[in-house]
């Protein structure tokens, strides 16, 4: 079965990647590229469901998530 997950990516001072994934709590992971990280976050999420799977517990995606970005003024 496959499953959507969102990741958030977010660019370092010493210019490498951070990556988060919301929909599953704890699961970050970094890269030295925006390519590099999706890559790492591939492999991350793998790893975080086989663990879900292993231990029996629900495996959840973001397929009820909205998302959207919204721009605030700031003074």
């Amino acid at each position: 079965m496959q499953k959507t997950y969102k990741i958030l990516i977010h660019k370092e001072p010493e210019g490498s990647y951070t990556v988060s994934v919301p929909a599953l709590p704890g699961c970050m992971t970094y890269g030295d590229t925006v390519e590099h990280a999706i890559q790492m976050a591939q492999e991350a999420i793998e790893l975080y469901i086989e663990d879900l799977h292993e231990r029996g517990e629900e495996i959840p995606d973001d397929s009820d998530t909205l998302e959207y970005s919204l721009n605030v003024q700031t003074a």
